[in-house]
């Protein structure tokens, strides 16, 4: 029951990928700035969670298998981010510093 418990703390954060990546897909970087946050959230709690328990061979499949999409995830989040970030940085170079 408890590994159960474990795993879904994987999936949330699989789900939580998921949601950041269709965010990232609408240009909503401040809804993928929002759920980074909860993934964030979500790895504390797996970490707490983790390190009283292991997974059994079955789980540790899964738990593979969940890691491997959340990766997959992160790369094309990464992908789509690159030309928005790019852009950042060239209106932030050539923008003058502001005095206040």
């Amino acid at each position: 029951m408890e590994d159960k418990a474990l795993l879904g703390y994987y999936e949330a954060i699989e789900q939580a990928s998921e949601d950041m990546l269709q965010a990232a897909r609408d240009g909503d970087w401040d809804r993928v700035v929002k759920l980074e946050g909860a993934c964030a959230v979500l790895i504390s709690q797996l970490k707490h969670a983790a390190a009283s328990r292991d997974l059994e061979p079955e789980e540790a499949r899964r738990k593979s298998k969940i890691m491997q999409r959340i990766l997959l995830n992160d790369a094309q989040i990464r992908n789509l981010a690159e030309p928005w970030l790019e852009d950042l940085d060239r209106l932030l170079a050539g923008s003058p510093k502001m005095v206040h």
